[in-house]
């Protein structure tokens, strides 16, 4: 089942499913009871384009808290319960727009049954959540260890519970932090459900391993056109996490917009501190949403040329910088200015 043909599911204003553009996830890691700091690291995400964000409920307060913090936010809240099912009513109640269980740890299936009512009569999703790390001790000995064939089955348990108890508002994720593990999982999956897919490599790492993990996991999920919405689960800023995720839905040719920085390897002709401008620009084109692509090059000898191919480029060496449009040098500038020459740019690009 690809993503065209997955239901659709709304999440507070938010549709995902049937085709429709792949939303970024982020989770936040602040105490939700704190709704103060709370909001305040959600409004930062939506800036960086979070799509939808998740907040862990371990309290009742945490519960309580939501209501509160919905009121300050602009994007669909996700509500993340394990184990007791009146912390996923209270969060309900208190206005998620989705949430995010394990059947298998909210117990009874009166319990169960209990919060799939609440969510049923608000007409709010239940996001179907299965890890590698929790799967059933019958499932790993059926197939001799933790496998996708487990996660899938166990998964699509947890969906039947569910919609035996005639709801089917439902979106799944199995995750696992085996990469291949994970991409395989998803491709059995897809074939033996249409709802839609949350996806993410679980427990992915740090800042370095998370991101190679992540972009490997997703790009080739995605590329076989499986997913709905992503998450890039990182041990870092939860910024890093939506910079990531746009990157990787930009470089499959999944979303536009935002500017492409490439830049030249060091080589022996290096005549600048390459590395430090090209994160220098890196980090000043965030915050504009271009459909461009910016080089930053090396040396001044080949800079132009292999620059051809990028909307704008600059290149420096020997105290001396150049600001480059389309492959034809335009300006000369003291290398101390060429990032400044560069904003001015982006600042006016199209007028």
């Amino acid at each position: 089942m690809s993503r065209a043909n997955t239901r659709v599911v709304k999440i507070g204003d938010r549709v995902i499913g049937g085709g429709n553009p792949i939303l970024i996830q982020s989770m936040t890691n602040t105490k939700t009871e704190d709704v103060e700091a709370t909001v305040k690291q959600i409004q930062a995400l939506t800036e960086a384009g979070c799509d939808i964000i998740r907040c862990a409920v371990p309290t009742m307060e945490a519960a309580k808290a939501l209501s509160e913090i919905k009121k300050q936010i602009s994007i669909p809240l996700v509500a993340d319960i394990h184990f007791d099912y009146r912390l996923a009513i209270a969060a309900i109640e208190n206005g998620a727009d989705k949430i995010r269980i394990n059947p298998g740890n909210i117990g009874s299936r009166d319990r169960i049954q209990a919060v799939v009512d609440a969510a049923k009569e608000r007409q709010i999703p239940i996001r179907v959540g299965v890890n590698s790390g929790s799967l059933e001790k019958e499932l790993v000995e059926k197939y001799n260890g933790v496998t996708a064939e487990g996660l899938v089955e166990s998964a699509l348990d947890k969906v039947r519970i569910i919609e035996e108890m005639g709801y089917d508002n439902l979106v799944i994720s199995i995750k696992s932090s085996d990469v291949m593990m994970c991409a395989k999982a998803h491709e059995l999956i897809t074939n033996q459900t249409d709802h839609p897919l949350h996806v993410g490599i679980t427990e992915a790492g740090t800042l370095y391993s998370g991101n190679i993990k992540s972009a490997v996991g997703l790009g080739i999920i995605l590329y076989q056109g499986i997913g709905d919405t992503i998450r890039v689960s990182l041990t870092g800023d939860p910024l890093e996490e939506i910079k990531s995720a746009k990157r990787i839905l930009k470089t499959l040719g999944l979303r536009k917009g935002g500017i492409e920085v490439v830049s030249c390897p060091t080589c022996g002709r290096t005549q600048i501190d390459l590395i430090g401008l090209a994160n220098q620009v890196e980090t000043l084109v965030q915050s504009y949403d271009l459909d461009i692509k910016v080089a930053v090059m090396g040396c001044v000898v080949n800079g132009p040329g292999e620059a051809k191919e990028a909307d704008l480029g600059v290149a420096g060496g020997k105290g001396v910088g150049i600001l480059i449009k389309k492959g034809e040098i335009v300006k000369k500038v003291p290398e101390s200015e060429l990032l400044s020459v560069l904003k001015d740019e982006l600042d006016h690009w199209g007028k």
